[in-house]
């Protein structure tokens, strides 16, 4: 496999992985605006922009956008996270030059009609309205909220519903001229793909764009709390995060093997003494999600209103548990995982222009595979035990419970429990 990079000179970053014997590529454009960059005012803008960007450009009405792409049997999608928003392409060979034609042209000719903004503005309100229908979408909003009140970082991606009632026009032309310039665009592309071409198909597309002033994120500052909503639902969502580390901190894959570890799996400590031993739930797991200055450690599940206090209470006994029991075997098990996970999902040109785009916004390179691997292989047992003392007894916490929580134990009464 042949992983080249190139710079345009007006910041416009480019990376490519060809990838021998592929019949197809993915290919996009990840622009690092994403919802930690918008203003009080603008919460959810991100996102509307994204859904505007199919709604029509300069020459492709918003059918001609989806036949283009699916004239050739390709696909075509978007999305938007906390720190970017991502435009892509999956194609045959051939059809590079028209895939990137696509992004481009919805990336640099939006129209933003009048109407059309109307009509995705009723399909978002719909999403919005289905997000807070779906307990386990919902919960981890609220978390988000509580870890960073009053921030970008903890608003919701999606925006609330009146805020998203009142965009126009001029509100999503100046949120892409505030963070859609060329320093904030990174192509990526993967699979069947040539550098070379895709670079002088990048400089005809991108190459005239002007540099814009950097638009930096504010920090992230992990606070912490509680929010607690009673609903007659069949189950209890219970939904506890921690301050961990962000991805570009030294202990970042430690923070990731405990949590793999704590509640990744099947053979995790979490699903064995909580699903298998105790039948207290059908889902339980752990995750350690990261960002450019921050993280969270969280633990999900969902129970019955009379069980979720024994569960909540044995959440927080395991993880004291794993600070002085946490075992060689199950640190080089979630090592393992963790690298199988990474290897497995190389084998998708997707996932790997992902991985590629990510890297990039991250490093301004691409770390090689045996880096990675290596400090996957660094991590120690005395390192994830020194990791789960921490997130056992000082790290800030944040709570949402959401469904028949009545008895549901309270943040500070698990703080109580993590103390003792």
């Amino acid at each position: 496999m042949t992983l080249q990079t190139h710079r345009l000179s007006n910041g416009f970053r480019i990376v490519t992985e060809h990838m021998p014997g592929l019949a197809s590529a993915s290919i996009g454009v990840w622009v690092g605006a994403g919802g930690r960059h918008e203003t009080p005012a603008q919460n959810g803008i991100a996102h509307f922009l994204e859904h505007m960007a199919f709604k029509g450009t300069k020459t492709r009405t918003a059918l001609q956008i989806a036949e283009a792409i699916e004239d050739v049997g390709g696909y075509i999608n978007a999305y938007t996270s906390r720190e970017v928003t991502a435009y892509y392409v999956r194609v045959l060979e051939n059809d590079v030059p028209l895939g990137l034609d696509v992004i481009a042209d919805i990336l640099r000719n939006p129209v933003m009609d009048e109407s059309e903004i109307e009509v995705e503005r009723g399909v978002i309100l719909q999403e919005i309205g289905q997000a807070l229908d779906t307990p386990d979408d919902v919960i981890f909003d609220w978390l988000q909220e509580k870890a960073y009140p009053d921030q970008p970082m903890g608003r919701t991606i999606l925006g609330p519903a009146e805020r998203v009632s009142s965009f126009n026009r001029t509100d999503l032309n100046g949120f892409i001229d505030q963070h859609y310039g060329p320093e904030q665009m990174i192509l990526s592309a993967a699979g069947a793909v040539d550098h070379d071409a895709l670079v002088k198909m990048a400089e005809k597309l991108f190459g005239d764009m002007k540099p814009k002033s950097s638009q930096l994120a504010l920090p992230a500052v992990f606070a912490g709390g509680e929010h607690r909503q009673s609903k007659a639902l069949e189950q209890a969502h219970f939904a506890l995060g921690f301050e961990s580390p962000g991805y570009r901190a030294d202990d970042i894959y430690v923070a990731q093997i405990y949590a793999s570890a704590l509640g990744g799996g099947m053979s995790s400590r979490l699903f064995q003494e909580v699903r298998e031993n105790r039948g207290l739930c059908y889902t339980i797991f752990a995750q350690a999600g990261a960002y450019a200055d921050t993280g969270m450690m969280t633990v999900y599940a969902g129970t019955s209103g009379e069980q979720l206090p024994e569960l909540a209470g044995i959440t927080i006994d395991e993880m004291k548990r794993a600070a002085s029991d946490m075992s060689p075997a199950e640190v080089a098990r979630a090592r393992a995982q963790m690298k199988a996970g990474l290897l497995m999902g190389l084998e998708s040109p997707s996932n790997r222009a992902e991985r590629l785009a990510r890297l990039i916004q991250i490093w301004d390179r691409i770390p090689p595979l045996e880096e990675t691997i290596a400090q996957i292989d660094a991590v120690t047992t005395g390192d994830v035990r020194d990791f789960a003392e921490r997130m056992a007894t000082t790290a800030p916490a944040a709570l949402a419970l959401y469904g028949p929580v009545e008895n549901a134990p309270t943040l500070q009464a698990l703080e109580a429990r993590r103390a003792a």
